[in-house]
């Protein structure tokens, strides 16, 4: 089984776009990957300290009366930071979630050692032909059924899981590879697209 399989998905839900402008998590998702199959999940709302924008309440369906009773990050975060260990970890746009998981810990002096690989940067590379790249088209452009909603956390970390699975099957039987490190997951997303075959077809 591939290495790559074994991993921590995740995704926030946020008071906006980026923690250097102050902004917080409010949610947070995610499933842990072992051998091909979910086996733990995680999800929790949290309190940032202050309201969200209306704009934020409609675009996620978190309001913020369901806000005001929930635990505040600083307790969620100590829970999750337990929960990564040192697992890999993976979640569509990296960079987005990556930016708030380390604000959000180091407001509490807290840190991991797994390394991050990007879902929509390899989706970039390996379904080139997709009429985008967003999580809610790369469901149906690989025929995953899906029966909830989009931008809620761990919704989103379920089925980021299931075509994070999905991609590495399908690179595994068009590239005759045995397996996928981590590793190959991180190159492939720093890779032009047009050398993407040659780089998979040598690792076999």
């Amino acid at each position: 089984m591939s290495q790559a399989d074994t991993v921590i998905v995740l995704d926030f839900e946020t008071t906006g776009l980026s923690p250097d402008y102050g902004d917080r998590a409010i949610e947070i998702g995610a499933v842990k990957i072992q051998n091909g199959m979910v086996i733990d999940r995680f999800q929790a709302l949290m309190n940032p300290g202050r309201r969200v924008s209306g704009f934020i309440e409609n675009y996620t369906g978190i309001t913020n009366a369901m806000l005001k009773t929930a635990a505040p990050c600083e307790e969620v975060m100590q829970q999750f930071a337990n929960f990564i260990s040192d697992y890999n970890l993976v979640a569509h746009n990296a960079s987005f979630d990556k930016r708030f998981l380390d604000a959000e810990l180091a407001n509490i002096s807290r840190s991991y050692s797994g390394q991050f690989s990007c879902s929509m940067l390899m989706a970039r590379r390996i379904y080139q032909q997709a009429p985008n790249h967003k999580l809610s088209s790369l469901v149906r452009y690989t025929n995953i059924q899906s029966a909830g909603e989009f931008h809620r956390a761990l919704y989103d970390a379920e089925m980021t899981a299931k075509f994070w699975l999905i991609m590495l099957a399908d690179m595994q039987q068009t590239y005759n590879l045995g397996s996928i490190p981590f590793l190959l997951t991180q190159r492939l997303a720093k890779t032009p697209k047009q050398k993407v075959q040659s780089l998979l077809s040598s690792w076999a």
